[in-house]
Parts: C-alpha cells; structure tokens; sequence
C-alpha cells in the first residue's frame, strides 16, 4: 500500500509539474511570437518613408531626415574635453562621480557604487567619455582577433539589454574586466531594460581602461530608429533632459564605430545574430561600417536615401545586406538558407551553411546571441553554433535565466547560469508560472484588442447567420489569419473566449474584459482603436520628423503625417474626427502638440485592472 501511494504521488508530482513546463511553454511562445511580430513592423516603416518622400518631399519637416549632414560630420564639429569643462558647469550639489581622463580603475569602481545607489553620471562626463569611446572604436577593425592561453579564459556574454543587475551579477559571479580576466559583449547592451544608459556608461569606461581586454560587437539594438521603438532613447532624455539631444547624438555615431565581429584563436566566431549563404568575413572586414549605420533595420531605400544626400557608398547595397544578417539571423536545424519571416529581416541559415562556412575559413565554432533562450544559452548545429543570452527575467520576472560561456585554449565552453531574484525566490513554482502565464495573456489580449475590427470582420466571415458563435476550428483560423503569430489557439482558447454548452465559440467575449483609453471623449471609437494599434509606429515616425528632439510638432506635420500614414496602410479614418481631435489637444492653442504625450495616452486598458486599482 505504501508503496502503491509513493507511484500514485509521484505519478501526481510528474504530471503536475509536465503541465507547469507546458503553461510555461506557450507562455514564453507569446512573448516571442509578439516579440518578432513588433519587428516585423519595422519594414513597414520603411515602406512608409519611401511613401512619405515620395508624397511630402516639399515638407521641411520629412526632407529633413534625408538631406541632413551626417552623424559624423555633426559630432567632430562637436566640443574635447576640455571645452566641455568649460561649457557644462558640474554644481556643487552634485554627489555622483566625477570622472578624470584618462579613466583608472578606481573610476569605473565609482560607477559601479553610483549605479547600484541609483545615482546618475552627470550630463558632462557622460559625453566626454562617448567622446574618448568614439576616438577608441575608430582604431579598431571591423573584425577584431584574440588569443586565449592558459593563464585567463575569456568570457563571452550576450544580450543584457538594459538589465543592469544581470551585469552587476555577472561582475560579482565571474570578476570585473582586466587584462587577466578578458570580456567580449555580444551586442544588444541598450533597450527595453530600464538602464541601458548605465550598462554602456560601464561598458565603455571599462573599454577605455583595458582596451585590448574589454571587446564591444555590435547588435541589432544598438541602431536610432530601433531604440526610438524599444526605449532606450527615451530613457535617455529622462534621464538627461538638458543635455539629452547631444547624449543621443553622440551616441548614433559611437554605434556606428562598434566593432562587427570577434574571433578568438581563430577558431572560434563571434558576432550578434548569424550569418547566410553568402556572408564573406573578408568583405565585411574591410567595408566602412560607420558609413552603414541606422537604418539597418527598416531597408535598403531608406538607408540609400540617406547616403546619397551625403556620400555615395559604392558598395552600399553589399555592406547593407552582409550587416543585415549577421545582425539579424537565427539559425534553423533545417538546411539551406531562406528569408527570416518572423523578424522580417536577415536569414534562417541551416547546418549545412555553418558547414560551408567553417570549411572556408577553417572555423570551429560560432557564437552568437539575439535570441531569447529559457536556460540562457543553446547549442544547435551538432554542437557548432552557440547561441548566449545574458538578460534573466527577460519578458517577465521568472521567465528565464541569463549565462556566459567561458572559453580556455583548448576553446571548450563552459557555461554559467544565473538569475536575479527579487520575488521569485519566495513563489513556488506553480505561482512563478502563474506570474509568467498573466503577463503573457496581458500582452496578447492588447494585440488582439489592437485588432478588433479586423478580428471582428473574419469572425464574421464564419459566421453567416449573425449567431455570433463559430466553431473552434473557424475561431483558431479567424486569429491566425489576422495576427499571424504562430500559436496554437485551439490550446490557447479557454484563456481568450467563452464557449458555450454546444461546443461553439463567443468570439466577441475576446474583447469583453477590454477598451481603448481615451483621454478625450469626442475620439471615435475606430480613431482610438487605430490610434492604439499603431502608436508605436506613428510615435518613431513624429520622432523622426521632430528635428529639434523637443517632442512637439506642428498641427500641420501632424494632420499630413497621419493621413499619409493612414493613406499608406488603406486605413479609411474620418479626416473631420481627426481635425476636431487635433485642435483639441493643442492645449495652448500655439500651433503644436506634444506628440509622445498624446499617443501615450491611447492605449488598451484592462477594465479588471482599472476598477481594482
């Protein structure tokens, strides 16, 4: 009998612990499918500004972004380090660091105690050390090579994405950079984590004091327009709200300077996301990568566009296109080489391409981040392509863990796990998936909010009799056919609509729990609606046309951006509602609105969540 209720228990344990793993599971397939499906957004943009030049060029405010001098051109007219000390007074008030060139380490010692403080790097320093990183990064290569031995193994870490407290954990776990304990950061420091700003302040400090010992690559974050859409540029101007535009500038143009790859004994690759059938490591080490800078993410025309106004790049097309995948793609366990259709951009390469690849350059292993992974890293490709992802608790706290792989001479990988816990460590298990499992419902909940009237329109398409209930089968192939996200809403079902006692489903119970804020009660309804689905794109896009960077624009831009935009995407929006919304908003009555306050305000709120709080 004992034994009986120990195999009964056990059987229980296992399989109560099988379905966690699954709720686990297809929660973390939420965060990833919404994830990709927001970057696949970012090649609409383009389209869109090729639109916008094509439709507006007489407008200062949109040829402005294609005749403007270049990044470079602006920042080496810009102030040394001297002239900033005498331009931007530090008060006495000020009890952060105060940084000295050329930086030690008891310096960068001071950040580390200021950040954990919460203290910020004055505005001053802050811009003298991206001048000094700047002058640093432009005597590196494109493709930068080192050496293990067997005195230090070095230490590969990916994606921290704003997470500063994975890099304090990381420094506490493995030791701070030096010549005997080497570092190379695999891209995607900055967005989404709410201090990126300080991840690159250490970053490069540490860069300008063990240069030959601390190794930046650069990811497919660190880019204008994709931290106009993820957060870091507006992190920034909080954080720097006088000095903001210079920081931010600074900061386009140091990008542009970050090294593209690293290879450890020439053996081992490292770079951000991947590479296609046809990256060649010599072109991409000897092309001008400050020239290839920005628009990486949003197309070939847009980025050409913008050269032609200052310098005709002969190989524009070639560097563009080898960037794009090795910033981009994620590798497949299938052969062959094919467009990457969930982010939108570079490439799913197979092992038989990695194989190609190492046979031409005599390569053993590559090492790559870019993609979220639940244990922090994964080994694919028998073995020969790691990919490393150092940002825990990435879509939620308990989500995942963060690593780095170690590497000695004989270029075995090590690898180290960790997470931070504020709360975790007081939840069990069932209570830590539950965390996951809401957040993630919450986030697709808003999306298929976002999409009400088109949900609504193929939900009809089932449904000719008007009953309102469809099957299930027609339900799961009405969402996919609108969201195209991938996920298995058969299972997914319970959580987002009512069934009845018939086994049909009340497709308009997806949206019962949910509405569109709206701060002003004249917005009709369907306005509100597109409002909130395309706020992040309209957002870049006025951010783009605000030249200045004070967050305002003309009723005019406004009014003609969004019917372009509206034009563009064939959406049929009452011009009269939008006027009378326009006019409304413009507070002072000066002609301007402030555009990020204004799109922030529409946004999808839980009736549940509002009543409670």
């Amino acid at each position: 009998t004992v034994i009986r209720a120990a195999i009964l228990i056990q059987n229980w344990y296992r399989f109560t612990v099988a379905r966690l793993e699954m709720r686990r599971h297809y929660s973390l397939s939420i965060f990833q499918s919404i994830e990709y499906a927001d970057e696949q957004d970012q090649l609409q943009l383009s389209n869109f500004f090729t639109f916008m030049l094509d439709h507006c060029s007489h407008l200062d405010s949109v040829s402005h972004i294609f005749t403007s001098p270049s990044v470079s051109q602006v920042v080496d007219e810009g102030l040394s380090l001297t002239e900033y000390e005498k331009k931007i007074a530090v008060p006495d008030s000020y009890y952060g660091p105060r940084l000295s060139f050329p930086l030690t380490v008891e310096d960068a010692n001071a950040l580390l105690h200021a950040f954990r403080n919460k203290q910020l790097l004055h505005a001053r320093y802050v811009l003298q050390l991206l001048c000094e990183t700047r002058k640093v990064l432009k005597e590196m290569p494109n493709i930068t090579h080192l050496s293990t031995s067997y005195s230090k193994e070095i230490t590969v870490c990916g994606d921290l994405h704003g997470n500063l407290d994975d890099l304090l954990l990381i420094f506490y776990k493995n030791g701070l950079p030096s010549e005997q304990n080497p570092y190379v950061f695999n891209g995607d420091f900055v967005d989404r984590g709410k201090n990126s700003m300080e991840i690159l302040i250490i970053l490069f400090a540490f860069l300008l004091i063990y240069p030959n010992d601390l190794h930046l690559n650069r990811g497919n974050h660190e880019d204008y327009i994709m931290n106009l859409r993820y957060g870091f540029t507006k992190e920034v101007s909080k954080k720097y709200k006088d000095h903001g535009k210079q920081i931010l500038c600074l900061l386009r143009d140091v990008f542009s300077w970050l090294p593209l790859a690293t290879i450890i004994d020439s053996k081992v690759l490292i770079l951000h996301g991947g590479i296609s059938d046809t990256t060649d490591l010599d072109f991409l080490n000897g092309l001008e990568r400050n020239k290839v800078r920005d628009h990486i993410h949003v197309g070939l025309i847009l980025f050409s566009l913008e050269n032609l106004a200052v310098e005709i790049y002969c190989q524009s097309s070639l560097a563009y296109l080898q960037i794009l995948d090795i910033l981009w793609s994620d590798p497949r366990s299938q052969n062959g080489c094919t467009p990457n259709k969930c982010r939108g951009g570079g490439c799913y390469f197979g092992p038989d391409v990695t194989a190609r690849l190492f046979e031409r350059y005599n390569l053993k292993m590559l090492i790559r981040s870019h993609e979220f992974k639940p244990e922090g890293y994964e080994i694919s490709h028998d073995g020969k392509v790691i990919t490393i992802f150092s940002a825990s608790n990435y879509y939620e706290e308990g989500s995942n863990r963060g690593a780095y792989i170690k590497l000695n001479p004989e270029l075995i990988p090590r690898f180290v796990q960790y997470q931070v816990s504020k709360y975790t460590r007081r939840q069990n298990l069932r209570e830590r998936v539950g965390t996951i499992e809401s957040s993630a419902f919450k986030s697709l909940r808003e999306k298929i909010y976002a999409c009400r009237s088109e949900l609504t329109s193929a939900f009809a398409q089932y449904d000719l009799d008007g009953t309102g209930k469809i099957s299930v089968n027609d339900w799961a192939a009405a969402m996919e056919s609108v969201l195209q996200l991938g996920l298995p809403w058969r299972m997914l079902r319970p959580q987002l609509a009512q069934m009845n006692p018939d086994g049909e489903v009340d497709y308009m119970s997806c949206f019962y729990d949910l509405k569109v804020d709206q701060p002003i009660k004249e917005v009709q309804p369907a306005l509100a609606e597109t409002l909130c689905r395309y706020r992040k794109d309209l957002e870049i896009i006025f951010n783009v046309i605000d030249k200045d960077h004070s967050g305002l624009i003309s009723l005019e831009e406004f009014g003609q951006t969004w019917k372009l935009f509206t034009s563009h995407l064939g959406i049929d929006v009452c011009d009269e509602s939008l006027d009378k919304l326009v006019l409304s908003i413009d507070h002072n009555k000066d002609g301007h609105i402030d555009f990020n306050e204004f799109l922030e305000a529409f946004h999808v709120v839980h009736r549940l969540e509002k009543k409670a709080n």
